[in-house]
């Protein structure tokens, strides 16, 4: 279990690595390349659209084996990061905007990838613990990338950042080096294949939807602010913008702090109280956003950091328990959708409300908050029936339809509860 731990806390490492230097410095170089700030922030919308064929990506994951896909993956990742050394001027480009789409496209797959394969290595106690130190790498990460990547820019200009191929490469060794339990590729039904079969997991079981609906709340108004958290420090505090530099380190060591306590929280209360916490969390740091006084700037930074990842790993942790290994793939790509598709659609709207004052874009997104943290804490509690997928597979093997899960319920007079594990299949490796 240990070696398992340290390979995919090492690969979450590597890929934030990655993925934090790529998020900056392709931007960058466009834009000394061609001197346009239209074409420099095309490079945000090519490593980000790939998360809206999210479904059908992670429907890749549910009809192959997982880990020689990931490794697959990584390897080509490393290939398309070597043709960077290939660009010579503005008229290569293009190249760089394709290696984007590829990295998000890769992104997008190993991200579902890895939500899939890590409940064959741990049990379902050990996800949340797991999930939060993989999320403390990342972070971590965050607070390195953007130094290293500007670095290496600066040292020898974009094309060195060819030079990340062999991070993927390193990670699809460490892929090969998971061990993992000998599992025979998994039959999934017909009537799983279906992209309806994600979503009426996504839709019908709670213990999944509260967690991810809080999560995609969060991350979406955390875009919604960012419009108004910039004027509070640069307007109202009248602090220059690389104070906002500073802030966000301090955002960075609460997310560290956050992802190493989280995994205790899920196992004490669950994935839908800790969503709910770091709902909260997240709304306070946002009220504390508009307060023009810089400790209390700091506090939220803190309160931001702590709270984002609790709602983050909740949902991937609730993914994990509550779906059926045969349709984990592409549950896990509609779960990133829906957790990082709407913030693209809040930014902009953020910036609008800008300009009804700095904190009006605060004050709504802590107000929204408190609202979808409130309606999920006193949402009803009633017993009800769960849908289940089409084909699903009991423990005893037996295929359940939705009628006889219903008709089972009644009989037995008590039916699945909101966190209750769904029944398990052979996993695919």
């Amino acid at each position: 279990m240990q070696r398992n731990v340290g390979l995919f806390v090492a690969i979450s490492g590597l890929s934030g690595l990655v993925g934090g230097v790529l998020s900056l410095v392709p931007g960058i170089w466009i834009l000394d390349l061609t001197d346009s700030s239209s074409l420099a922030a095309l490079a945000q919308l090519f490593l980000y659209a790939p998360v809206l064929g999210a479904p059908c990506l992670g429907g890749l994951l549910d009809r192959t084996l997982r880990r020689p896909l990931l490794i697959r993956v990584n390897i080509s990742l490393a290939v398309a990061l070597s043709c960077l050394f290939a660009v010579q001027g503005p008229h290569q480009i293009w190249l760089i905007f394709a290696v984007l789409f590829a990295f998000g496209v890769s992104r997008t797959l190993v991200d579902a990838g890895e939500t899939a394969l890590l409940p064959v290595a741990f049990s379902a106690r050990q996800l949340g613990s797991v999930n939060g130190w993989r999320s403390s790498a990342k972070e971590g990460m965050k607070l390195v990338a953007p130094l290293a990547g500007i670095g290496l820019y600066s040292w020898q200009g974009g094309r060195a950042v060819g030079a990340l191929a062999v991070v993927p490469a390193l990670v699809a060794a460490l892929y090969a080096g998971l061990r993992l339990p000998p599992a025979p590729p998994e039959r999934t039904p017909a009537r799983q294949r279906s992209p309806r079969a994600g979503l009426a997991v996504l839709l019908g079981r709670g213990g999944i939807r509260v967690p991810v609906s809080l999560a995609s709340v969060s991350i979406a108004m955390s875009g919604f602010t960012t419009a108004g958290y910039y004027a509070m420090v640069t307007t109202e505090l009248n602090l220059p913008a690389t104070f906002l530099g500073v802030l966000a380190g301090v955002q960075g060591l609460g997310s560290i702090l956050g992802g190493l306590i989280v995994g205790r929280l899920i196992t004490r209360g669950g994935t839908v109280a800790v969503g709910i916490a770091g709902t909260a969390l997240f709304a306070v740091g946002c009220l504390g956003r508009c307060l023009p006084w810089s400790p209390a700037m700091f506090v939220a930074s803190v309160a931001v950091g702590v709270g984002l990842p609790w709602t983050l790993v909740a949902a991937v942790t609730a993914t994990q328990r509550h779906t059926p290994a045969g349709v984990l793939g592409r549950v896990s790509g509609l779960v990133n959708m829906a957790m990082f598709g709407p913030v693209a659609f809040a930014i902009p709207f953020g910036a609008a409300a800008v300009q009804l004052g700095s904190t009006v874009p605060l004050a709504a997104a802590a107000g929204v908050c408190l609202a979808a943290a409130a309606i999920a804490f006193y949402r009803p509690r009633s017993r009800t029936v769960r849908r289940a997928v089409p084909g699903e597979m009991t423990p005893n093997g037996v295929s359940v339809t939705r009628a006889a899960r219903t008709q089972a319920g009644s009989r037995n007079g008590s039916a699945t509860e909101l966190e209750q594990p769904a029944p398990t299949a052979t996993p695919t490796q």
